[in-house]
């Protein structure tokens, strides 16, 4: 299916977020996906790769894919690609968030950089159906101040009373008045998250999602309570190349979205 890029939003200097709208007419109501699903993102003489849909079904007027400048295809898109041009999507792949688990629930999310594309998508879910959760906590960091994605919209999540939003970055600023020091850390001596009725989900680089679940460990959160997505380990999305597979599973074929009780189950990946 071909999209037509509608808008090209420079999030970082290496991370660009492309909005999408499909050519065929009607298609865009026909696309149906839910958070935590990804597609593939097929460049003509460049290839593929597999992104999360970074934004929500709910407001689907178009699509959203967030893509951080990582390799060739990636550095392709960055630079090859402006608004009004083509690209193929195929899709949408995989499992997704579990949306009934998390009504009537306290939601704590917990990012690290590019690693916010995907939560971005039950974010986003989650705000536009808000009397079905409780609490709402964001929390999101990164290396820097300029390595943090979707500025304008998190300045909007903040403008709602209902939700807490908390970001950090690694190391001292000048003109930085928030948080300093990496996730796990703020997430334990900051957000002190209430593990009662919680349901705890999180993505960011795998050494964040690591110590982030040795720290939620120390917090007292059961491992069904914390939801993960491993969408970064993918690339045919059809469960052929065996780049994602751990052990017997694969991501893009069982997941990319697991509990950390299932992932305890698996071979050690981070």
């Amino acid at each position: 299916m071909m999209c037509r890029i509608d808008k090209v939003i420079q999030e970082t200097p290496d991370i660009r977020t492309y909005r999408l709208k499909f050519k065929e007419e009607g298609m865009m109501e026909r696309f149906n996906w839910l958070p935590g699903q990804f597609v593939e993102f097929s460049l003509l003489g460049s290839g593929e790769c597999t992104f999360c849909i970074a934004s929500s079904s709910t407001r689907k007027e178009s699509f959203d894919c967030s893509i951080k400048r990582a390799g060739v295809v990636t550095a392709d898109i960055h630079t090859g690609l402006d608004e009004g041009d083509e690209v193929g999507i195929r899709g949408p792949y995989g499992n997704w968030f579990p949306l009934e688990d998390l009504k009537g629930k306290n939601l704590l999310f917990v990012g690290g950089g590019i690693g916010l594309a995907p939560l971005r998508s039950l974010i986003q879910y989650c705000i536009d159906n808000r009397k079905d959760y409780k609490d709402f906590t964001i929390l999101y960091g990164a290396r820097t101040s300029a390595d943090l994605c979707y500025k304008d919209e998190i300045a909007d999540w903040r403008k709602d009373p209902s939700l807490k939003v908390i970001l950090t970055i690694d190391k001292p600023e000048e003109t930085w008045k928030e948080n300093v020091g990496v996730v796990p850390k703020i997430l334990e001596e900051v957000v002190k998250p209430v593990v009662a009725n919680t349901k705890v989900i999180t993505c960011g680089p795998p050494i964040m999602i690591k110590y982030t679940l040795l720290s939620l460990d120390k917090l007292g959160f059961a491992p069904k309570d914390v939801i993960t997505t491993l969408e970064m380990k993918m690339q045919c999305g059809l469960g052929k190349c065996g780049r994602c597979n751990i052990g017997s599973t694969y991501v893009c074929k069982d997941g990319p979205v697991f509990t950390y009780e299932q992932l305890k189950k698996l071979p050690d990946e981070f």
